[in-house]
């Protein structure tokens, strides 16, 4: 018959296909908690949404500059999913908005910028903090650290936003300069 959770994720799967079919989710919170638990479970057995979703970046992509460091805007990705080396992954109902970046050190001396206080905001003004789990799962590097003399890098921040949240309206990337917020259009 399989493990307990071979068994438990057939039933999640059973759960979620009913309802795709038309089905009432069922009522109740243990119900409620069965059914949120087959959404991860499709989402972690690779049943909708787990290939990240390239995303365009906007037509005007201006290069800012946080301190002395230029920085671009080059990629959007948007997942279910973030895998790490190997088998580990993390998975989650909202969506990870994967934001690549290409900095380069344009001043006349090294400079130090710190990426941990980067965030997302919407156009109500909410704002979403990295995602510190696929941050790490991710393997990227430090964010805060030093470029040396034109130095050039990809850069690689993690959000986990609800998805409402990327099909409607602005977003906008906030990092922090020693002058202050720069902010990124990333729709």
């Amino acid at each position: 018959m399989g493990t307990a959770e071979e068994r438990t994720l057939q039933k999640l799967r059973q759960e979620v296909d009913r309802v795709n079919k038309g089905g009432r989710p069922a009522t109740g919170p243990e119900a409620a908690r069965g059914a949120q638990n087959a959404q991860l479970a499709g989402l972690a057995a690779g049943l909708d949404e787990a290939v990240p979703r390239q995303l365009g970046v906007p037509e005007s992509n201006e290069t800012v500059h946080v301190d002395t460091v230029a920085v671009k805007l080059t990629a959007l990705e948007s997942s279910h999913s973030v895998k790490g080396s190997g088998k580990m992954g993390v998975t989650s109902e909202e969506l990870f908005l994967r934001v690549q970046l290409i900095t380069q050190n344009v001043g006349p001396k090294p400079a130090t910028l710190d990426l941990e206080s980067a965030k997302v905001v919407d156009a109500q003004g909410a704002s979403y903090a990295l995602a510190r789990d696929a941050q790490a799962l991710a393997g990227t590097r430090p964010l805060r650290r030093t470029w040396a003399l034109e130095e050039r890098a990809d850069v690689i921040l993690f959000f986990e936003l609800p998805p409402p949240v990327l099909r409607e309206g602005a977003l906008h990337l906030v990092l922090q300069g020693t002058g202050g917020e720069v902010r990124i259009p990333l729709r």
